[in-house]
Formats: C-alpha cells, sequence, structure tokens
C-alpha cells in the first residue's frame, strides 16, 4: 500500500490554482453551450468549440440582429460572465507561466515534446515524488494510462486502459500527446522511422495518443527522478 505524503501549504496553495482554474473552464464551456443552444432556437447556428465562442458574443451584441428584448438581456448577461471567466482564466494561465519559469522540475519536463508550462508545473506540484515509485510503467499505472489485465493461464489479454488514476494529470498528458500528433511535421519524435511514425501508420489515432500519453509519463518520471532533460531518440535508419 502506497501511502500519500503530506503536502506543504506552498504545495497545495500551488494546487488550488490548477483546481480553480478547472472549474472555471468548466463554468466557461457551460456558458458557451448554453448561448449555443439559446440562439439555436432563434435559428442562429454557430459550430461547437471554444474558439467559436466570439461568434456567440458577436451575434448577440449585434443590434441589427432579430432578437426578442428579453432574450438578448439574458444572453447579455452570460456574455458579460464568458467575458469575466475568459479575464480571470489568462490571469491564471499567467500565474501558471511564472511558476514554470521559477520551478526547476516544471523547466525539465518542458524539454519534453507536448508539455508546456500548465502540463510542466502540473506534475511539479500535483505528482508525488517519483521515489514512490519502482520504475516508470508504475507511474504511469498510478495514472490511469495502463491497459487492465485479462490475463490467465500463462496468456496475456490486455483490455482498455482502466482510467483509474488521476484523471487531471491524465487528461493533461493526453491533451499533450495531441498537440504532438497535431504538430507531428514539427516534431523530431514523429519523423518517418521513429516509433510514433509507426505507430500513427498501423493503428487508430485515439490509440495512438493514449499510448503516447504513456510514454510521455513514463519520461516524465525518469527525468523527475535522475533530474535530466529530456533527449530525443535516435531515428532508425
Amino acid at each position: 500500500m502506497r501511502t500519500v505524503p503530506i503536502k506543504s501549504e506552498e504545495t497545495q496553495a500551488a494546487a488550488s490554482v490548477f483546481r480553480v482554474r478547472e472549474l472555471l473552464i468548466r463554468q466557461r464551456t457551460q456558458s458557451i453551450n448554453a448561448l449555443r443552444g439559446h440562439l439555436g432556437e432563434y435559428g442562429h447556428v454557430v459550430p461547437q468549440g471554444a474558439t467559436n465562442a466570439r461568434r456567440l458574443v458577436a451575434l448577440v451584441e449585434d443590434e441589427d440582429m432579430e432578437l426578442p428584448v428579453a432574450a438578448r438581456a439574458s444572453l447579455l448577461a452570460l456574455t458579460t460572465m464568458l467575458a469575466q471567466l475568459e479575464q480571470q482564466i489568462a490571469a491564471l494561465d499567467a500565474e501558471i507561466a511564472r511558476r514554470a519559469r521559477e520551478n526547476p522540475v516544471a523547466r525539465r519536463l518542458m524539454t519534453i515534446p507536448g508539455i508546456g508550462p500548465l502540463i510542466a508545473t502540473a506534475f511539479a506540484t500535483l505528482a508525488p515524488p517519483p521515489e514512490l515509485f519502482a520504475k516508470g510503467r508504475d507511474f504511469a499505472a498510478w495514472l490511469g494510462l495502463t491497459p487492465r489485465q485479462h490475463s490467465t493461464g500463462g496468456k496475456q489479454r490486455l483490455g482498455s486502459t482502466t482510467k483509474m488514476g488521476e484523471r487531471s494529470l491524465r487528461r493533461l498528458l493526453i491533451i499533450g500527446a495531441n498537440s504532438v500528433i497535431i504538430k507531428r511535421h514539427c516534431h523530431a519524435s514523429a519523423r518517418p522511422g521513429t516509433w510514433l511514425a509507426g505507430m500513427l501508420e498501423r493503428k487508430p489515432a485515439m490509440l495512438v495518443r493514449v499510448a503516447l500519453a504513456n510514454k510521455m509519463a513514463r519520461i516524465v518520471w525518469a527525468l523527475m527522478k535522475n533530474e535530466e532533460a529530456y533527449r530525443a531518440p535516435a531515428v532508425a535508419a
């Protein structure tokens, strides 16, 4: 049984920044979805995604658009709340970026492709000491990124990922892995002949994202334990 280490007040304060940011992002998503739903009832359809929030706000603020007076007043309240949420999230992002620059562990983790200030600071703050895990696979299992075991009688049978670990860090790693796959032409780790390039040729994209997140988790553990920077693997000839 692994005991949970006692966190200092500074660590708890740093962790609260991420928890509050997650809450604000959920509230922003709820506000955007509410705006989209209400405008859809009046025939104004906007695609999903936070990137289209400005289009929603512009529709509400457009005085030439036909909207009932009562509806416009209530929707303007949503747009005002959305603007406040965006401002508060930006302030927390700036605080996280500052912490990343000052934290030596976060600076080392940011050398890993797909890991920026947010993910690096989250691991430096929320992850337990690497000494608690015997190997990188144990750390990936703690995050819930290893396949579920259905092995019996000497036959290895692996199922889907367990998703039983630290939800916030797991989600951030998968987002980071997705960014590497989307911008794979910019990363040396995705060039032809690498492990990632071979996986993308053989496996579905979502499976590759989780597999890459698993690999990134093991690299994170190794860098935190050995206090080293990331070194890109050699490309096969």
